[in-house]
């Protein structure tokens, strides 16, 4: 380690450097090679995100030297992304657990959750919300966190993933209101779930073949499992279309994301009503769909 690191922002340029020289891809909570920088320090040291810049000339120790150069090592030549090194990610103004057995939480989802799905919605308080396919629980539990008085389940095909999920339940002291389920879609639901929720939302597997082969290898570390969704991208999302209705209120919606797959879907289902977001803060691929519309539709 060259001598002349010693300072939080020695760190903080020696990295900037070793991520643009490295061609490094940001997509997973930063989206450029300064803020990546600062954050991977700033968490490698347990120092706030928002940790004045004027005690950046703080010196390291020998033991914190290490670790950042580890994890600056860890990111650029096994382009591991930050949240596995740190073991966290931010969803919705949350910090929450993560590590390789869920994806790293970046949905735009946050956005619509922070507005409580309005003007979607009615003006009564949903009493119980679903989180499908759930991977950290971070949508979920952001519902729960902001509708005080919901019962949520958070289900998903991957025991590995609900791990993770409960650890983050119980960060978050959520267990009297927060259940989690294991299941293929809907079926590992109870009969006493069905017409039950008043908002499904979901954030599935729709990334099709030939973009998953295509991706930064940043994404390669991320399971499977909860990106790639068949040739189409569209495997697990016709199975949410086609029960979803069974799990809804008569009054209640359907909130999910496909991202690059939307143009699939609308191949697919090119007379069904979707109703895309535009979102204020960027991200794309994300509708909803009322129950009645579901409803109406022969399967």
């Amino acid at each position: 380690m060259p001598d002349s690191l010693a300072t939080i922002a020695d760190f903080i340029r020696y990295t900037y450097s070793r991520l643009n020289s490295g061609q490094a891809y940001f997509g997973h909570g930063s989206d450029n090679s300064w803020d990546e920088s600062v954050h991977l320090v700033l968490q490698s040291l347990s120092l706030p995100w928002d940790f004045a810049a004027e005690l950046w000339s703080c010196r390291l120790t020998a033991d914190e030297r290490n670790k950042v150069l580890g994890n600056i090592n860890a990111r650029v030549e096994q382009r591991i992304p930050l949240a596995y090194l740190t073991r966290q990610a931010w969803f919705l103004g949350h910090c929450f657990y993560v590590d390789e057995r869920v994806l790293i939480p970046r949905s735009p989802i946050a956005e619509l959750i922070e507005n409580h799905f309005m003007p979607w919605r009615t003006e009564e308080a949903p009493t119980r919300i679903l989180d499908l396919c759930t991977g950290s629980g971070c949508i979920g539990i952001a519902c729960a966190l902001e509708f005080e008085q919901a019962q949520v389940d958070l289900l998903d095909v991957s025991k590995e993933a609900l791990t993770v999920a409960k650890i983050n339940v119980d960060r978050f002291e959520l267990n009297d209101r927060v259940t989690l389920i294991c299941s293929d879609v809907f079926s590992g639901l109870s009969q006493e779930r069905e017409g039950s929720y008043d908002i499904i939302v979901s954030n599935p597997p729709y990334v099709d073949a030939d973009d998953y082969a295509s991706m930064p290898d940043e994404y390669q570390k991320e399971p499977a499992l909860g990106l790639v969704a068949g040739e189409d991208g569209l495997l697990i999302v016709r199975r949410i279309l086609s029960e979803g209705a069974r799990y809804l209120k008569d009054d209640g919606f359907m909130v999910v994301e496909v991202g690059n797959s939307w143009e699939a879907l609308e191949e697919a289902y090119p007379d069904f009503p979707f109703t895309w977001i535009e979102f204020e803060r960027g991200g794309h691929g994300v509708f909803i769909i009322h129950a009645s519309e579901l409803k109406s539709r022969a399967w």
